[in-house]
């Protein structure tokens, strides 16, 4: 192992700097449903990740049984790309609770 790849290994459990922060924001129960906002970070390495997020998510409203499945593969993605990742599902629909 060259000395260039022993920087690259990351041992199972180490805390990683994320490179950025995405937001998945819940917009409602008509689509689209999700928006992915960033704070900071790579514009592509982002791009990418809305991408894929969007691409998991369009019809999913968080009700759906597919949903949990499919946010649990955003998670790991976003921890691959070493994304810090935020969820928005607080949806208020305007409605005046009595």
């Amino acid at each position: 192992m060259s000395p260039e790849a022993e920087d690259d290994v990351v041992e199972e459990g180490e805390v990683v700097e994320p490179i950025g922060h995405v937001r998945i924001v819940y917009l409602g129960p008509v689509a689209p449903h999700w928006e992915v906002q960033s704070d900071y970070g790579p514009d592509d390495v982002i791009e990418q990740f809305r991408e894929r997020v969007l691409a998991r998510l369009v019809l999913l409203p968080p009700h759906d049984p597919q949903f949990r499945r499919n946010s649990d593969r955003v998670v790991r993605d976003a921890e691959r790309e070493h994304l810090a990742l935020e969820w928005v599902l607080d949806y208020d629909e305007g409605v005046p609770q009595p």
